[in-house]
């Protein structure tokens, strides 16, 4: 899974988290949806970049609320 929009590193994440922005969860390819509230674990940045960054994110009513 990945969060959405694309960030090239996890501190970017936590510090848009921290800024009140959106930020998303999405499961490409045929591999189910990812949950409304729970956890999850991401990567990124996104293909066709190689991933650098690992994390498991915390969502709420569709939105990540933290991330570590």
């Amino acid at each position: 899974m990945y969060v959405r929009p694309n960030f090239p590193t996890k501190k970017a994440v936590k510090d848009a988290i921290a800024a009140g922005q959106v930020v998303t969860v999405f499961n490409p390819g045929p591999f189910g949806s990812p949950p409304d509230t729970g956890t999850a674990t991401v990567e990124g940045p996104h293909f066709p970049k190689p991933h650098r960054w690992y994390g498991e994110v915390t969502i709420e009513n569709g939105r990540v609320t933290s991330i570590k």
